[in-house]
Formats: structure tokens, sequence, C-alpha cells
């Protein structure tokens, strides 16, 4: 005997739905295709098979290749758009039900890079019951949608409706290396950066950050262009190329601090050509996303606090 679900839902093709509100949100049908991975076409066309079966124009095609919501094209979108929340959030919540083996981290490419990969070995030594995933990216997490257990991130820790920890705080300086530092002309005073090549670090995320005209600014650094050189999307690109001697970076103690030798050092890799160095007004925080955690975040929470501790916060 079949069970009474109650009445049949009519929907629309449910495709079509998750098309036009990528599209009402972005209003162009080629970032909607970016989004969800297929070509504006393939939006466009997804958008007429919806407005064929409700029989209403939803869009209105703008000369500039963009689209607006026509009056029952918001109506729609409002409802669609709360849909699919609360779809992504039940999705979001029984993958990380099902995966309480799986510890799934957040964090920019850098920190990534330079830090934490070089460490995580001794956490999944401790744990060898959880498979550890690496995601980087430099977006803000949305714990209600992605599928992520916590998040490290850059910044000034002010992210509401979340817990936030403070892990390490940083300092920036500028590094190149050995044969660079030592060459013609050396490199020995900041008033020398004037005639060495400067490497940018154009991280859109960071644009409070310190790059090289707040860093010359607050050293009391005259005569340099800082607008010269370069420019690479993340750290850890900067300080591979200063590594090869193709110009001078900015590192800071987190990010590149393991990697340099030391002040005044001959060793191989990345050296401080001297020592100032200017605070960073953004520090490394682990963001999770309620107050108690998982035992799964508990046990990584407990691990990178003492890491953080035993570096030198």
């Amino acid at each position: 005997m079949a069970l009474d679900r109650g009445p049949r839902r009519r929907l629309p093709p449910l495709n079509a739905v998750r098309a036009f509100e990528a599209a009402s949100r972005h209003a162009t049908f080629h970032e909607a295709g970016d989004e969800l991975g297929v070509s504006a076409g393939a939006v466009a066309q997804q958008v007429k098979i919806l407005e064929g079966w409700f029989g209403l124009t939803l869009f209105r095609r703008l000369p500039s290749r963009g689209v607006a919501l026509t009056p029952a094209g918001q109506l729609f979108a409002a409802a669609a758009g709360e849909m699919l929340d609360r779809l992504a959030e039940a999705t979001a919540r029984l993958r990380r039900q099902g995966q309480d083996h799986v510890l799934t981290i957040s964090t920019t490419h850098s920190f990534a890079t330079l830090w934490l990969i070089p460490r995580i070995g001794s956490f999944r030594e401790r744990h060898p019951d959880l498979d550890v995933r690496v995601v980087a990216n430099n977006r803000l997490v949305d714990f209600s949608r992605d599928d992520a257990d916590l998040a490290i991130r850059h910044g000034r820790g002010r992210y509401p409706g979340l817990r936030s920890d403070l892990l390490l705080e940083d300092v920036v300086f500028p590094v190149c290396s050995p044969s660079l530092r030592d060459g013609d002309p050396p490199l020995r005073r900041p008033q020398d950066l004037a005639r060495h090549t400067l490497l940018h670090d154009d991280d859109p995320i960071d644009i409070e950050a310190v790059g090289w005209p707040q860093w010359l600014a607050a050293a009391g650094v005259a005569g340099v262009d800082p607008s010269r050189g370069p420019r690479f999307t993340h750290t850890f690109m900067v300080l591979q190329v200063a590594t090869a001697g193709g110009g001078v970076g900015l590192a800071t103690r987190v990010l590149g601090g393991d990697l340099v030798a030391g002040i005044g050092s001959a060793a191989t890799g990345l050296v401080r050509p001297f020592p100032d160095a200017v605070a960073s007004p953004y520090s490394f925080f682990l963001v999770t996303p309620t107050e108690t955690d998982a035992p799964k975040v508990a046990q990584f929470r407990a691990w990178i606090t003492a890491q953080a501790e035993a570096w030198g916060r």
C-alpha cells in the first residue's frame, strides 16, 4: 500500500531553476555560466526553458549583454534563492555528518604552502584515524554552503556569527637571495632598494595589507618608486622569484619566515638584507562555525594552537 505523502508538488525543471537563480545574482549569463561550469549559451537555454514553463518573461536582455529581472523574475528569484540556500545548508550538514573521518581545512594558498603543509605531518601522526583534506583558495568560507570543517584566515579576526581565535601575529620585511644582496649594486640598507627590482604580491584579498608603498612609508624610506616591478597573485610565488635572484620581495614572519636563513647569513635560500620590519595589520585566525567543536575540530584546534605557541605566536 502506497504511503500518502500529501499533495503532489508541481515544480519547474530544477536545472533551469538553478541556472535562473545564478543568472539573477550575477545579472549576466556569462558569469552565471562560469559559476555553474557551463557556457553562457547553456544558461540562456535553461532560462528559456523556465520562461516557457511559466509562460512569462523572467529577464530583460540589456544592450550591455547583461540581463535585468522583470517583476515576475524578481518574485521567483527570491523564492528560488531561499530554496537553494536551504538545500545547500542541508547538503553541507549531511556531508559533514557522513565524513566524521575526514577533516576539511580551508585556508589561503600561501599559508597552506609556506606554513601549514610543512607541519601537517605531525597532526596526521597524532591522529591517524583522520584523513586531512586541505582546500586552498582566497575567498571567505561559507560554512552553510561549503564543505569545510574549519578555516584559517588572514585578517582582523572579525567574522560575524563565527568563532575566531588568534593563531599567529605577523610582521613584514624585505627578503632576497644572498647573491643579490652581495651583488653589484649591493643591498645593505633600505635606501639601496632604489637600485633593485621590487617584487609585488598582488593578492586582491589583502588590500589593506603591507605592500611596498606601505612598507616604505612605515620604514621612513624615500626615493624608492614602489609602483615598478613584476606582480604575482600569491606570496609563495614572490618568494620563489626572490629565491632565484629575480628581485626583492616582501615576506612575513609567518609566510616566509621558515625560508629565511637570517639577517646577515651567507646561507643559500632567502636572507633578510637588513633588519627593518613593519607590523602587519592582519593576523592569522582559526575560524569555526560554532562555539562547540566537533571532536575532530577540537583535536585540530589543540594541535595547531600548540604549534603556533611553539613556533612563537
